[in-house]
């Protein structure tokens, strides 16, 4: 049916199909191991013996908004001791109101206000830092004030990541809302995508990166491991670099039951979304060689089975339909294989496009690792 004698006489198309059929069983492989054992993740559903005294901590900044309509469900959470504290980092909205008329309401909201900026870097691990300080609590979670957590048991579903001895991490996940929009469709996939990438490789005992936006220590690990001293000096990387220089297999645990996930609203513009990427890009030139290798192997086997598949037919030598197959038996196993995260994280119907939107991913990705980062260090005059 098929005429294969000038493809078994070319040595440099069997070369190039050599490569292909290796750059599809890698990505088979690697959706599998990570996007599919995410998916099927059983986790504990059940409850746990003991509830231990927790602290959530929060920076805010100009986020009367998001308080006002977020901040009561960690406060109103089931769990039977816990507080809130909330660092209120120079804003210039109502932030201080909102915060005064909850603390009024609710007794277990510590504010942690600041006037004037001591902070001698960008970003937030400095009042992050002291929030953590003021925690009375030796678990911490944190998150930010744009997450909402599903239900009012997110406390009781962390806190099953400390059942196992010896754990001081624990990583969670936050989602982002459904949306209409691409730009929304665009983030939804982009979340789950990157919580695949880390809690899949913890899961397999090779935890190297978190979300802050869902993340959980202990206060006393925190500080004996140097709190943030050893990257003060960029900007980002409160959760990757902490976790990054801190997180074994042995110390970390995963929490991505129904009850510990949280969810984020999504940006409304591409370039305040294009801004949050970009951070979490940067710091990847602090992570190992093997670990940059690590997170940009799937991208670079994207990138040579497009191209291989296309020299393959410019050249003729192999049927077209061979190489459409195994384009699509990628493209088919990826589809399946994501359908499981979105299952499990409530993402309808991004999976259907998870093979585009990965190209575009792609594309993105490599451009924000080429802009320059702008410095961490604040000169004042």
């Amino acid at each position: 049916m098929f005429d294969f004698n000038l493809f078994l006489t070319d040595t440099y198309s069997i070369a190039l199909a050599a490569v292909m059929l290796a750059a599809v069983i890698y990505l088979c492989l690697y959706y599998g191991l990570y996007h599919m054992r995410v998916g099927n993740h059983k986790g504990a559903e059940g409850g746990t013996e003991e509830l231990p005294p927790v602290s959530v901590v929060l920076t805010a900044r100009n986020d009367a908004a998001w308080l006002k309509e977020n901040l009561v469900y960690l406060l109103e959470q089931d769990y039977p001791d816990f507080e809130v504290v909330v660092v209120d980092y120079l804003s210039r909205d109502d932030t201080q109101f909102v915060l005064k008329l909850l603390r009024d309401y609710y007794p277990h909201l510590k504010v942690v206000p600041f006037k004037e900026d001591v902070n001698l870097f960008q970003g937030k691990k400095y009042p992050l830092s002291i929030g953590i300080k003021s925690a009375a609590h030796d678990i911490l979670m944190l998150a930010d004030p744009d997450c909402t957590p599903k239900n009012l048991l997110w406390l009781r579903g962390m806190v099953r990541g400390y059942k196992k001895k010896g754990t001081q991490i624990v990583l969670g996940y936050c989602g982002v809302k459904r949306s209409k929009t691409l730009l929304g469709f665009l983030q939804q996939y982009d979340a789950l995508s990157y919580g695949a990438r880390y809690l899949g490789s913890a899961l397999m005992g090779h935890p190297y990166t978190g979300s802050g936006r869902n993340l959980s220590y202990r206060r006393s690990f925190f500080f004996k491991q140097g709190a943030f001293i050893s990257h003060y000096d960029v900007a980002d990387g409160s959760d990757d670099l902490f976790v990054y220089q801190n997180a074994n297999r042995d110390n970390t645990a995963v929490c991505i039951n129904a009850d510990a996930c949280l969810t984020a609203e999504p940006k409304k513009s591409f370039a305040a979304w294009h801004e949050e990427r970009r951070h979490r890009v940067g710091t990847r030139n602090r992570h190992s060689f093997g670990g940059r290798l690590h997170e940009s192997l799937p991208a670079v086997a994207n990138v040579v089975l497009a191209a291989v598949a296309v020299l393959l037919l410019l050249r003729g030598t192999l049927p077209w339909v061979v190489v459409a197959a195994a384009v699509a038996v990628k493209w088919a196993w990826q589809i399946v294989c994501f359908s499981r995260l979105t299952k499990r994280f409530d993402g309808g119907l991004v999976h259907l496009a998870a093979p585009l939107l990965e190209i575009y991913f792609i594309i993105a990705d490599t451009i924000l690792i080429l802009l320059p980062l702008p410095s961490n260090r604040k000169f004042k005059k």
